[in-house]
């Protein structure tokens, strides 16, 4: 059975046109995948249905394989499906880095104690100790992305969602979040523009066209141009 999935699902913005056609789309636990388009194909608008912060104009999301169409099935959802949004200040809204981890967990059930203890396990795991004290208005760029990232996996999701999460990242940190990623045992989908990104933390891939959501697994020829250092050399590609 499927941890989450959109059955026949169609939406559309007010005034707007339609973004997703009965759609159908069905995730496995410890699925990896890569969601890559072009900008206003649905990508986050995907994300925000599965997440039950948009409605579909049409058509079911199912999580354990029942309806989802209430909030309360939705908050429980939010537990095992955690969302990384695109701006990493949009879930960083505490004084410190430790009082954002254990956050989660608090909400939870956890007594504080525990969720201290769950935010610093988790920064340790993620090797973010160091950032354990600091305020987080405070961050660079890169280190809000991590610690964003780091708040949704002390709740201890099944899976995550991670949108363009390689945004302004330099790339110290843009290395260190793909060893991350790789270390995880949890199922995700990342949507990002940047393919290398996503052949290095993804094993399936998928798009969105004509408001279907279809697979990208199927290799297509091609031929491009391209300039080697070494010039007329014999080469090849993996």
């Amino acid at each position: 059975m499927s941890l989450f999935a959109l059955d026949r699902v169609s939406f559309a913005y007010p005034d707007g046109p339609e973004i997703l056609h009965e759609a159908d789309f069905a995730f496995e636990e410890g699925q990896k995948i890569g969601l890559h388009g072009p900008n206003g194909s649905g990508k986050s608008t995907f994300f925000l249905l599965i997440t039950g912060l948009l409605k579909p104009t049409a058509g079911r999301i199912r999580f354990h394989g029942e309806i989802a169409d209430t909030e309360k099935t939705f908050r429980t959802l939010r537990r095992e499906v955690g969302l990384v949004l695109q701006n990493a200040e949009d879930q960083l809204f505490h004084a410190t880095v430790l009082e954002d981890l254990a956050f989660g967990p608090l909400n939870l059930g956890l007594s504080p104690d525990a969720a201290r203890a769950r935010a610093e396990e988790t920064l340790a795991q993620l090797g973010l100790s160091h950032l354990t004290g600091r305020l987080t208005h405070r961050l660079s760029g890169g280190e809000k992305r991590l610690v964003a990232l780091a708040a949704i996996l002390a709740m201890r999701p099944k899976a995550l969602l991670l949108d363009e999460p390689t945004n302004d990242l330099d790339p110290a940190h843009q290395k260190r979040l793909v060893e991350i990623l790789r270390e995880l045992d949890c199922g995700r989908i990342v949507i990002s523009h940047d393919v290398d990104f996503l052949r290095a933390v993804s094993t399936d891939f998928i798009g969105i066209e004509g408001g279907r959501i279809v697979s990208r697994n199927r290799p297509h020829p091609h031929r491009h141009e391209h300039a080697h250092p070494l010039g007329e050399a014999p080469h090849q590609h993996g």
